[in-house]
C-alpha cells in the first residue's frame, strides 16, 4: 500500500500514459484529457502494486523522484504548483506529458524506471493483467471493452472458430486435450 500522496502521483503518471476522463469533478490525479476510462480506472495502480510486476518495492522512491522532477520542471518553466496536491499532480496535463517525455528519453539516467512504469500503465489498460481475463471482461474493463475483446464460451474457455488469418496455420498437435492443453 502506498501513502495517499504517492498513490495520487502514481495515478497522475498512469493517466499521462493512457489518459482518461475524471472520476469526479474534484479528481486531481486524472487530468481529464481524454474521453472514457484510461489507465487509472483500468487498474494501473493495482497492477503496479502486485508482486509479479516487480516494481512495488521501488514505487515510493520513484514517486518521490517524480515529484522532485516536477518541482524542478515547474521552476524551469515558471509553473506555479498548488501545494494542496503532490507536485506532479499539480502540473497541467501538457506539462505532465512534457516531463514524462523528458524522463523516458534516450540518455536519461533514470529512463529504465520510468519506461517500466509507462509499460505497466499501458499493460493495465491493454490487458487488465492484474486480474483474470474473464473477470476483467465481466467487470467491463475499459481497455478490453475498447478492443472488443471476445467473451469466453459458456464453459469459460476461449475458442475462435474464425482464424485471425482467415485460415488455419497448423493442425492441432495430436496430444492436445479438449481444453487446449498438452497431455
Amino acid at each position: 500500500m502506498l501513502p495517499d500522496n504517492h498513490t495520487m502521483t502514481l495515478e497522475a503518471f498512469a493517466d499521462t500514459i493512457v489518459p482518461g476522463e475524471k472520476r469526479s469533478p474534484d479528481d486531481r490525479a486524472i487530468a481529464g484529457a481524454a474521453a472514457g476510462d484510461g489507465a487509472v480506472v483500468a487498474g494501473a495502480v493495482a497492477l503496479l502494486l502486485t508482486p509479479a510486476a516487480g516494481v512495488a518495492e521501488g514505487l515510493e522512491s520513484l514517486m518521490n523522484m517524480l515529484d522532485n522532477h516536477a518541482r524542478e520542471y515547474a521552476r524551469e518553466r515558471g509553473v506555479e504548483l498548488d501545494g494542496s496536491v503532490p507536485p506532479f499532480v499539480s502540473l497541467p496535463f501538457e506539462d505532465r506529458t512534457n516531463l514524462v517525455a523528458r524522463l523516458v528519453a534516450p540518455g536519461h539516467p533514470e529512463k529504465d524506471g520510468w519506461v517500466a512504469l509507462a509499460l505497466f500503465s499501458n499493460m493495465a489498460f491493454d490487458t487488465g493483467a492484474h486480474m483474470p481475463t474473464h473477470e476483467a471482461i465481466a467487470a467491463g474493463h475499459p481497455g478490453l471493452t475498447a478492443m472488443k475483446f471476445a467473451n469466453p464460451d459458456a464453459d469459460g474457455l476461449w475458442r475462435f472458430p474464425a482464424y485471425s488469418y482467415r485460415r488455419q496455420l497448423s493442425a492441432l498437435h495430436p496430444h492436445t486435450t479438449p481444453s487446449g492443453s498438452p497431455e
